[in-house]
């Protein structure tokens, strides 16, 4: 077999294995669904459709702020891509988090980054340093929030004990220090560029962006349910963020499941009886699973509408 013929076939058998990757995590996505679908639909009736577009708003915004906080650290690392790109590939990779195992958004990340001429080390390492940006910024939240808007607040107080830690962690010596050992362990060769402080504080503040967000999402729900003030759209971005982080911990379990929802019906207790806290975090699930939905699906279509011109607007049929 001559050599295009042999690229041709691993062309094809990339994208048969992108299709079998899209369904799987859509099939997941659904079963995360329908395997909770009478809570679900006793949660939705009682809230209005305004809350819910609402809520669905505050969730995409997060999201953009998690492929914002990627694509800085990505550039960060030597390899800057267009938003839309960055957009395709962030959100496109992210429906893997559906499927057991917390390797599948990484490999679709590496898979389609590859076709953008971004080595897969690079892209591994922007997948691996985007959780602790994640989880670090989502405690100092959490601990802020809830420590100033939080009834009963005091549970909460081992947060603040994780900064220091995470400050620590998150300073970009000690993080290119860990990123060359294990690539010195793997037997592969040492990233091109090394994060900066500049890159680091910008992944941050998208991060920070992404987490308020949320908790607006969230906010949105609970307000129907629970009347209140500023006080409870604060509470609500504290307990999204801790009981997102405690998901994000448990990296066997698909996005989390099972493990936010119980976080978060706790988290909710001081201000909504169990019932009501659980049909609370159900919505807020099927929220965010349609939020991926939308932002992957959107973000597919712009790029390829972009990146992947019409015959008749090509150059030569402009002139």
């Amino acid at each position: 077999m001559s050599r295009p013929a042999r690229g041709s076939v691993r062309r094809s058998a990339r994208g048969a294995l992108r299709v079998v990757f899209l369904l799987a995590a859509l099939g997941f996505g659904g079963w995360a669904v329908a395997r909770e679908w009478d809570a679900v639909v006793a949660g939705f009736a009682r809230l209005s459709w305004q809350s819910l577009a609402l809520s669905v708003a505050g969730v995409v915004a997060a999201l953009c702020g998690g492929m914002l906080t990627w694509r800085a650290l990505l550039a960060d690392l030597g390899s800057p891509l267009p938003v839309r790109r960055a957009a395709k590939v962030f959100f496109v990779g992210q429906l893997g988090k559906y499927i057991p195992g917390a390797v599948w958004p990484m490999l679709a990340q590496m898979e389609m980054g590859r076709d953008l001429g971004i080595p897969r080390p690079r892209s591994a390492a922007a997948f691996f340093l985007t959780l602790p940006v994640q989880l670090g910024s989502g405690l100092l939240v959490a601990a802020v929030t809830l420590l100033t808007a939080g009834p009963g607040a005091f549970p909460y107080a081992w947060a603040l004990l994780l900064v220091p830690v995470l400050a620590v962690l998150l300073e970009p010596r000690v993080i290119n220090a860990v990123i060359a050992f294990g690539l010195r362990r793997l037997g592969r060769p040492p990233l091109e560029r090394e994060l900066t402080r500049r890159g680091m504080l910008t992944a941050l503040g998208w991060a920070l962006a992404g987490w308020i967000a949320y908790g607006l999402s969230l906010a949105a729900i609970l307000t129907e349910v629970r009347p209140g003030g500023a006080g409870i759209v604060v509470f609500s971005v504290g307990a999204f963020a801790l009981s997102w982080c405690l998901g994000i911990m448990t990296f066997v379990v698909p996005a989390g499941a099972g493990v936010r929802e119980v976080a978060m019906v706790v988290v909710l207790s001081p201000v909504l009886d169990q019932g009501t806290a659980l049909a609370v975090a159900l919505c807020s699930r099927m929220v965010i699973v349609a939020g991926d939905l939308i932002c992957a699906g959107s973000a597919a279509v712009v790029a390829r509408s972009v990146f992947h011109p019409r015959k008749d607007d090509s150059p030569r049929n402009a002139m």
